[in-house]
């Protein structure tokens, strides 16, 4: 038995369940076992956010291939949020890879590190070349620099308001 548990997270391990939920571009929620919803981080790629420049378009492209689908999710890792990181397959077809070749997704060479990433790396410069998706901008903003520059824009409107009170009071 113990055996199997070390192959099994050696290799990854794999479980089927029905997609319920779409989050984001890569995000989405799984229902497992009938029951159990689990939140699914698709590993190894970075898709606009939600009020960024193709957010809603990357939200629909994923939910149009897995959306009321049944899924087999290759768990890869948990998230710090808890989250379940995982290669999603749809009758055997890579869903990681179809938003990354589509446009709709960056590689998020910081995090993706299994041998697929090679892979991957191609299907994303592929997507690049051929103005796929986002890659229809010259040159659009990751999404890991988006949510800093957001955090940060959000900490500079705070700040003003925090000076404003204080003029006010004194």
């Amino acid at each position: 038995m113990l055996l199997l548990v070390i192959l099994q997270a050696e290799a990854g391990w794999a479980w089927t369940g029905k997609v319920v939920g779409i989050a984001d571009g890569d995000t989405i929620t799984v229902l497992r076992d009938g029951h159990d919803q689990v939140k699914i981080r698709l590993y190894g790629i970075d898709a606009p956010e939600s009020g960024q420049p193709f957010g809603k378009a990357s939200t629909q492209n994923l939910s149009f291939m897995v959306h009321g689908q049944s899924v087999q999710v290759e768990v890869m890792d948990t998230d710090r949020y808890g989250r379940t990181v995982a290669r999603i397959f749809v009758d055997g077809d890579d869903v990681n890879a179809a938003q990354l070749r589509s446009g709709y997704a960056w590689l998020h060479r910081q995090y993706c590190k299994d041998w697929v990433c090679g892979e991957w790396v191609r299907l994303e410069a592929e997507a690049r070349s051929s103005g796929a998706g986002l890659w229809v901008e010259k040159d659009p903003t990751p999404p890991w620099q988006w949510r800093r520059d957001e955090k940060g824009s959000s900490t500079s409107l705070v700040e003003k308001f925090l000076r404003k009170v204080v003029r006010l009071l004194f």
